[in-house]
């Protein structure tokens, strides 16, 4: 597979790789961190800044970005190189001896409200005893931290989520659940995120909160967006019902 490197500030490189012929990926790394989410988050609003002709859109992630041009437009420019896929790669190559700009820009601040453990967290337990930690310090840990939602998942309002406490770190279940309720919040690795739609899926499931992640209808369907600031809050089966009304 093609793939050009590129230095992006003092000591980090970019990969670029051909995804399609009218996509690139281009690779920051290969693990989930706030630097690599930062560098990620400064090249987007860069190239967003200074597009090429033919740019359609990007998707960021955790350590990658996603860039979808038009092919077309793009092998009528005057960018070096042959095929598309070298121009847009030599471009973004170019585009990385840029110095970042790592500030982050902040979208909303979320409190979502969860009901922990019982029947909304079935796995809070094994959270617990993976880190030798007991169900009320997995709740602590978990509504004390500060989250940033790195990207839009995969599904429509599903938020990847950083900034979860190393201490509640649990793999995925071996044999994903069938049905996972809609709002229902689990832990992956060192990620945690909230199933806005029922979906199958194998991330340990420790509680359940009340708000609509997705809803079609409304003017902005997704309750969270990328760079948005979330935190936690234990609430009550009672208080859980109550938003229900």
């Amino acid at each position: 597979m093609s793939e050009q490197q590129g230095d992006f500030a003092s000591g980090y490189s970019i990969s670029v790789y051909a995804l399609s012929e009218k996509a690139v990926t281009v690779v920051f790394g290969n693990q989930i961190s706030e630097t690599l989410w930062r560098l990620v988050s400064s090249f987007n609003r860069l190239l967003k800044q200074n597009p090429f002709s033919g740019l359609i859109t990007t998707v960021p992630a955790y350590s990658t970005l996603t860039v979808f041009f038009d092919p077309l437009k793009v092998a009528l420019t005057d960018l070096p190189g042959k095929s598309c896929y070298e121009k847009v790669a030599g471009y973004l190559k170019k585009m990385s001896h840029s110095e970042p700009d790592l500030t982050v820009q902040v979208g909303n601040q979320v409190v979502i409200p969860v009901c922990y453990g019982g029947n909304f967290g079935p796995d809070i337990l094994t959270v617990a005893q993976n880190n030798g930690l007991t169900e009320t310090e997995v709740i602590a840990l978990h509504s004390s931290a500060v989250y940033s939602v790195y990207m839009m998942g995969f599904i429509p309002g599903f938020a990847y989520m950083g900034g979860m406490p190393p201490g509640l770190s649990t793999p995925r279940k071996e044999v994903p659940r069938a049905a996972i309720p809609a709002g229902s919040v689990g832990i992956a690795g060192l990620q945690t995120g909230i199933y806005p739609i029922e979906i199958p899926g194998g991330w340990q499931i420790i509680g359940r909160t009340p708000l609509q992640l997705f809803n079609a209808d409304r003017e902005s369907p997704a309750l969270l967006k990328g760079g948005d600031s979330i935190t936690f809050k234990a609430i009550t089966t009672e208080e859980f019902n109550a938003y229900l009304v």
